[in-house]
């Protein structure tokens, strides 16, 4: 292997007879190297904001969130009485949630009220995305609700001003009267008290109170929607999902965040096994080029070919020292390409040199390299590189080999 790359590695240097063999190679290195560069940038920045979209996510979705299998609601928490006691959960929420209809002034919308309760208030990572007012439920005896940015915008909300919010819901076994509509909805009074922005799927339509204003407003007594959870670390969340399971039986669905938003994470999930496709796609037809340089040079070396077999080296030998040396113009566009492409992606976490167009919550395009998409995507380059290399040795250097050994071929040792 050491002589074979030896003079491989002289040839892929070497002045060639033919110009061109060196412009194609030269070629083929640029190539892959551009090609590995783009996969390196690429899949980093894709991490980036897959990171980022999880991370908003997490920041309003539970790590594990039950709710009853066979209702709309859970009748009281009695079955989970120890679970607040369980020292891998760090919150224990009971939660409302209804679509209701809101009132501000002469604006109205409909948006996804959430009951919450103080444990839910000084425990959810959401009190770091207030942009006005403060994350609480109540200031002293007064009701508040904290508002989606989208949804304060459609309702011309201010948490400086001092006009109430008016949150209606139809009452239970309410007859519907055209002279009186109002008698038939219950409502409740609130004053916006922060705004928060997370990701517009839930700036856009869902507002915050407290859990017992919730229950006032549903007529919901000792019930709730379902129960939110948060762990004490990722560690736990397996095993908690299965106790609870097993505890819990068919009558409840516990569901990880990745199952409340399964759709969302399997279509994140193929944009970027078709994006690595697609890049790898235009690698493979770079990587032609290193075919057409490598045949063309197995051809020239048929004088060469002849010298190496009188001196005694096999056709094994003399077909690794072609494979080596086209295999050499892949590595070397590999290493450059990965070394071009992490820099990038070092220049632009730590100082941000390509903005992200429009207004976004970050400012920058985000970059995560995740050494294991890096280790995929060298087995990738490398292994394309050899097949291109390889498959030029199987048909054409049968045809030089066969002058330096008449009667034999690629394989067929003497």
């Amino acid at each position: 292997m050491k002589l074979a790359f030896f003079i491989a590695w002289r040839y892929l240097f070497a002045k060639k007879s033919r110009q061109i063999i060196n412009v194609i190679s030269a070629i083929s290195a640029t190539g892959i190297t551009l090609g590995t560069m783009a996969l390196v940038v690429v899949m980093s920045v894709y991490n980036g904001f897959d990171n980022l979209v999880k991370g908003m996510y997490h920041t309003f979705d539970p790590d594990l969130l039950i709710k009853s299998a066979e209702g709309k609601t859970i009748s009281g928490l009695q079955d989970f009485g120890e679970l607040r006691e369980d020292g891998r959960v760090a919150a224990f929420c009971p939660v409302i949630e209804e679509t209701v209809f809101l009132q501000y002034r002469n604006q109205q919308a409909v948006a996804t009220m959430k009951g919450v309760d103080s444990v839910f208030i000084a425990t959810s990572p959401l009190r770091e995305h207030i942009i006005s007012g403060t994350f609480h439920v109540y200031f002293g005896e007064v009701e508040e609700a904290v508002v989606g940015r989208g949804l304060a915008n459609n309702l011309g909300m201010n948490v400086a001003f001092v006009d109430p919010l008016w949150i209606y819901y139809p009452r239970k076994d309410a007859v519907f009267s055209p002279l009186n509509p109002m008698a038939s909805l219950k409502r409740e009074k609130l004053f916006p008290g922060g705004i928060f922005a997370v990701e517009q799927r839930y700036d856009a339509d869902h507002i915050l109170v407290s859990l017992e204003t919730a229950q006032r407003l549903l007529d919901y007594q000792d019930r709730f929607s379902h129960v939110e959870i948060r762990v004490n670390g990722k560690k736990a969340l397996k095993s908690l999902k299965k106790d609870l399971e097993t505890k819990l039986g068919p009558s409840y669905t516990v569901q990880t965040r990745y199952q409340q938003n399964e759709t969302l994470y399997k279509m994140m999930t193929t944009e970027k096994v078709i994006i690595f496709l697609l890049l790898g796609f235009i690698l493979v037809i770079i990587s032609s080029n290193v075919l057409s340089s490598l045949s063309m040079l197995i051809l020239e070396k048929k004088e060469d070919i002849a010298v190496l077999a009188s001196m005694g080296a096999r056709p094994g030998l003399i077909s690794r020292i072609f494979v080596m040396e086209g295999w050499l113009i892949s590595i070397l566009g590999w290493a450059a390409g990965m070394t071009l492409g992490l820099l990038l992606c070092f220049i632009q976490t730590r100082f941000g040199v390509i903005s992200l167009p429009g207004s976004f919550i970050v400012t920058d395009y985000p970059v995560d390299v995740q050494w294991t998409d890096m280790l995929l995507v060298s087995l990738t380059v490398l292994g394309i590189g050899f097949l291109a290399a390889y498959a030029p040795v199987r048909s054409v250097f049968n045809k030089a080999i066969s002058l330096a050994y008449p009667g034999n071929s690629l394989g067929v040792s003497r």
